[in-house]
């Protein structure tokens, strides 16, 4: 299938991520299912979704005139069959547990006609543990969205030893029509970006736990020193610019340095187990209210959405 034959996307999970990725399919001019297990799920994700065109629009990210065409290509329902019919790609957003999604991908494979391409969004599970619920294995694959996903472009598409190649452009090019960024991997434990912000954190945990400097002052240079510039230029090309001489004369010093240990820190452990799990108990690294958690999360949006309105995005993905 070419991605000029794709009319039809249904997007199986209405939260967080599935209402923001059925609203850039429904942009980028396709009809689009949007399933869930209850009315009221489903119906929260279409005001979700409504909220968000209208977000984007008063931005300037889409125009008004987008925003009623857009929510109208989007139907909602819970019924499996009825929502999938038709569909030429199906992209999963459900919990993030390996039978449910292989359940979902054996009803999907016997639902949906067999040119339809199957995808999850799971950032840590492995295409070919789904591929191997269905009779199609090269039509099945990963596409990792990020939260946002309707402000944030880059998705991991991430393909197992029997994908074809074809299911993998036809992806791609849907998703960049889509006006997103994606990257093709193979699949391996925790993809591009999560083993990244896993290597982050281990050395954040670690620094902090060797009393080097306190979180706070861990995330005030990550978000005042060199996180900005990694709106702009990644690792590979700041090294370039540097070069890489004076990089590996720099960093061969401190590799031994680094924390290289395979356990759980066990700061963040001893966190865990006194209950201080961060916002959702009102206590972590830091303490939270209600309300300075959404006043944080707002933050974030509304930064995101900066980015996403200056030119110089272009700029960064050149």
């Amino acid at each position: 299938m070419k991605v000029n034959e794709v009319e039809r996307v249904a997007v199986i999970g209405a939260g967080l991520m599935g209402h923001g990725i059925a609203m850039e399919f429904a942009l980028a001019g396709c009809d689009v299912g949007l399933h869930d297990v209850a009315e009221e799920r489903v119906q929260a994700g279409l005001d979700r979704v409504q909220a968000s065109l209208r977000m984007m629009a008063a931005a300037g990210l889409i125009s008004h005139d987008q925003v009623e065409p857009a929510r109208n290509r989007i139907r909602g329902g819970t019924q499996l069959d009825a929502v999938v019919s038709g569909s030429d790609v199906v992209i999963e957003c459900a919990v993030e547990s390996l039978p449910v999604k292989q359940q979902i991908f054996r009803e999907l494979d016997r639902l949906c006609p067999p040119h339809t391409i199957l995808a999850s969004n799971t950032s840590s599970l492995m295409p070919s543990q789904l591929a191997a619920a269905t009779g199609r294995p090269e039509m099945v694959l990963v596409a990792h969205h990020f939260n946002p996903p309707h402000l944030l472009p880059a998705v991991e598409v991430v393909r197992h030893e029997h994908t074809s190649d074809e299911a993998v452009t036809t992806i791609c090019e849907l998703l960049k029509r889509a006006g997103k960024r994606p990257v093709v991997l193979r699949e391996a434990p925790g993809f591009i970006a999560v083993r990244l912000q896993a290597a982050l954190l281990r050395e954040a945990a670690s620094i902090v736990s060797h009393g080097i400097a306190s979180p706070q002052d861990v995330d005030t240079v990550i978000k005042n020193g060199f996180g900005r510039r990694l709106a702009v230029a990644g690792p590979f090309e700041v090294s370039d610019l540097a070069g890489w001489d004076i990089i590996v004369t720099a960093f061969g010093r401190l590799w031994p340095e680094l924390e290289r240990s395979t356990e759980t820190n066990p700061l963040l452990q001893q966190k865990i187990e006194t209950g201080d799990l961060g916002q959702k108990t009102g206590r972590g690294f830091y303490d939270w209210t209600t309300a300075a958690g959404e006043a944080k999360k707002q933050h974030i949006t509304e930064v995101l959405i900066r980015l996403a309105q200056d030119p110089y995005q272009e700029i960064a993905s050149t």
